[in-house]
């Protein structure tokens, strides 16, 4: 085990300092500083490890979809072993770099030593392995020893479909990713904001991805450019990892108004600007006061997002009430609690207003909105019912809605490939990920429901073994979860 002392000696977790607001918000570089091989920060990252009690039932694993080795890398990267570590790491997560950087961490919440004190910084360690590993040279391309003969088309370069596409690349299967932006990388490079998730961190593993034998063809709308009728044909599997992209909207009046966007309309735009991309027409929040009905991850982002580019104000809605701080006696270790989580742009500036219901859009008498006109709400009898006298207007030049998404994009690409959807709206499946379709797979949210990266790599490394399985007739590639799986207590929500 790491320090048999550890938990005792040092005591509570310990995260290196964010980067200063003030700094911060004038540019876009990740909140958080990931300095590999910076003394300071490698002997914090030691002595947090040591923490890890390498317990008799490590619950962390349950936590984790990936089933990631927590005790067995927190040893070694107590013990500065890093290229150790690093393998240990990269045995179950294809991209741990992203992961230690975006997941909430149920893994943290399943800790054994969070039963009675603060759990170990699981995901802090986590990416200052993979940051460890870059900055030594340890991350060398897998290049397969031979060919299998076989191709395989991934529709999608989101996670689901990158982890998907390495696996099955080194498994010797000829694969080409497809990719209807003009970049790999889907949501991690147009939904993740790059003050979460600088793009270079993904251009780095798609380096990898190209050497190790990868193709990539962007710009092409697969069932327009390509119909999957042509797909099959061409290769001997296809994998959809085209996400849960249809958003959910809001059917209030006023809904019509100009300024009102869907926030992965607004997301994908800024963090375009953000590398330096020309974006004609970018929705921009300068100046102006904005509203942000949603209180998930997706509305924090467009939160952070919003400040940086100069906003009057931000408001930010939720619905539901604010959680408790503490974990709820309902909701006991080890499962993922619904307790208050405070991201880093919310500690950045805006408002968070909860228990709070959006009733009609209010024009400017030019047809843009002014304002939204909002309520308080209570449970009652489970559903929202309004408190009286408490409605309101919020000014508003902007509303963005980041309510979630409802399922896979509808039309000709499904259509095409004759695949069934669900009554929720995702790709019917079985648990090997296969559809009704022979030769046809789906991984991650378009097969799920909206969901977590965390959650979209383990399923393209699942749905990898399975197209493995086959084509080959049996696979020596890892499965760690079956497509009706969830993980111990984790809720599915946004990222």
């Amino acid at each position: 085990m790491a320090d048999p002392r550890g938990f005792l000696t040092t005591r509570h977790r310990e995260l290196p300092a964010d980067r200063p607001v003030d700094v911060r918000l004038t540019d876009w570089a990740e909140v958080h500083a990931h300095r590999a091989g910076h003394a300071d920060d490698v002997g914090l990252v030691r002595r947090q490890a040591g923490r890890c009690m390498d317990c008799g039932i490590p619950f962390c694993h349950s936590g984790c979809p990936l089933g990631n080795e927590m005790p067995a890398w927190n040893d070694l990267a107590w013990r500065g072993q890093w290229a150790a570590a690093s393998d240990r790491l990269h045995a179950t997560n294809n991209f741990p770099e992203v992961t230690g950087r975006v997941c909430p961490a149920p893994c943290e919440a399943a800790c054994v030593l969070g039963i009675n004190d603060e759990p170990v910084t699981i995901r802090h360690v986590e990416v200052s392995v993979a940051e460890e590993a870059f900055d030594r040279g340890l991350l060398r391309p897998h290049v397969p020893g031979r060919l299998s003969g076989h191709t395989v088309a991934v529709v999608g370069s989101g996670p689901a479909g990158l982890a998907c596409a390495q696996q099955l690349t080194r498994a010797g299967h000829t694969v080409v990713v497809y990719e209807r932006a003009d970049r790999a990388g889907g949501l991690l490079r147009y939904g993740i904001p790059e003050f979460k998730l600088e793009k270079r961190v993904v251009d780095r593993r798609l380096e990898q991805m190209h050497a190790e034998g990868t193709r990539f063809r962007t710009g092409v709308d697969v069932g327009r450019d390509v119909t999957g009728e042509q797909l099959r044909a061409r290769y001997d599997a296809v994998v959809l990892a085209t996400g849960s992209t249809v958003p959910r909207d809001l059917s209030v009046p006023g809904r019509g108004l100009r300024g009102i966007e869907q926030a992965m309309t607004y997301l994908p735009q800024g963090n375009r600007a953000a590398v330096g991309d020309e974006v004609p027409g970018q929705l921009l929040a300068t100046g102006l006061d904005v509203v942000v009905v949603g209180g998930g991850d997706t509305g924090a982002d467009c939160l952070g997002t919003a400040l940086r580019q100069g906003a009057r104000s931000v408001t930010q809605l939720e619905i539901l009430p604010s959680p408790p701080t503490d974990r709820p006696a309902d909701q006991p270790w080890p499962t993922y609690p619904r307790v208050l989580r405070t991201s880093s742009a919310h500690a950045e500036g805006g408002e968070r207003v909860w228990a709070t219901s959006s009733v009609r859009f209010l024009d400017d008498g030019a047809g843009a909105v002014r304002a939204v006109e909002v309520e308080d709400v209570e449970a009652v009898g489970g559903r929202f019912e309004p408190v009286p006298g408490t409605r309101r207007e919020l000014a508003a030049g902007l509303v963005l809605l980041a309510l979630g998404f409802t399922g896979a994009e509808p039309g000709a690409l499904l259509d095409t490939l004759g695949v069934t959807r669900t009554a929720r709206g995702t790709v019917a499946r079985a648990d090997d990920f296969s559809t009704d379709v022979p030769g046809v797979f789906v991984a991650g949210d378009a097969g799920r429901g909206q969901s977590l990266v965390v959650w979209a790599i383990a399923e393209g490394r699942a749905a990898a073994a399975s197209v493995d399985a086959y084509l080959m007739g049996a696979s020596a590639l890892p499965s760690p979860v079956r497509a009706s799986s969830a993980p111990l207590g984790v809720r599915v929500g946004v990222r």
